[in-house]
């Protein structure tokens, strides 16, 4: 049983922090290398890709997606798509796709002279799922070695911590006073019927045993 139990909070944790990563914001040094717009017909990876733009019309079953080509500093491609969020999940409330496509396009640069840019985006690059993380913001940096430290992500994740931390010791206190009491009622109350049930098998079998003699 404690390994039952176990297993699954493990599995919940895991469940948690891959909601986390993908959702938080991340941030890549890369050089712009293209940029292009493709129609998407979305299948079963459609959970992976955000609601259409702002204003247009809804529950397509294909559309045209932006996307942004871009290399790594170590030379391995990374490929964003470029969608609004909307006012849906996650809550960045992008609605700035194309204003950010043209950002991008204008950032564009060859390795012989390249531009580093920092790309914000969320989500995953999952190449057999044909999954893309979103581009959320794009900014020209002068150093590709800098250091990006995710302060946002930390706010967020101590603030989570917070909520966990009080919600955890407000349920101890109502285990500790209401729940721990009723339990040990019971407990007394079934070790009353036990001893009661003890009792009267021992009087029956007296009974039959005088009974024998």
């Amino acid at each position: 049983m404690v390994y039952i139990k176990w297993a699954f909070w493990g599995i919940v944790a895991l469940i948690v922090i891959a909601f986390l990563h993908y959702t938080l914001p991340q941030r890549d040094i890369v050089r712009i290398s293209d940029t292009y717009e493709k129609r998407i017909d979305f299948g079963e990876n459609s959970i992976f890709w955000a609601k259409e733009d702002t204003g247009t019309a809804s529950g397509q079953i294909n559309r045209d997606v932006f996307f942004i080509q871009t290399i790594r500093k170590n030379g391995k491609p990374l490929v964003f798509r470029n969608e609004d969020t909307g006012w849906g999940w996650p809550p960045y409330f992008k609605f700035d796709t194309s204003n950010l496509q043209t950002e991008a396009s204008d950032l564009r640069s060859t390795s012989e002279n390249p531009k580093w840019v920092m790309v914000t985006h969320y989500g995953w690059r999952v190449e057999f799922l044909t999954v893309f993380p979103n581009a959320i913001a794009v900014k020209r940096v002068d150093d590709p070695d800098m250091t990006i430290i995710p302060w946002l992500n930390i706010i967020i994740l101590l603030v989570l911590f917070a909520i966990f931390w009080a919600i955890r010791v407000r349920w101890r206190r109502f285990r500790r006073r209401r729940i721990d009491p009723m339990m040990a009622g019971a407990d007394e109350s079934w070790d009353n019927l036990a001893d009661g049930a003890r009792a009267r098998r021992g009087r029956a079998s007296r009974w039959f045993a005088s009974w024998r003699r």
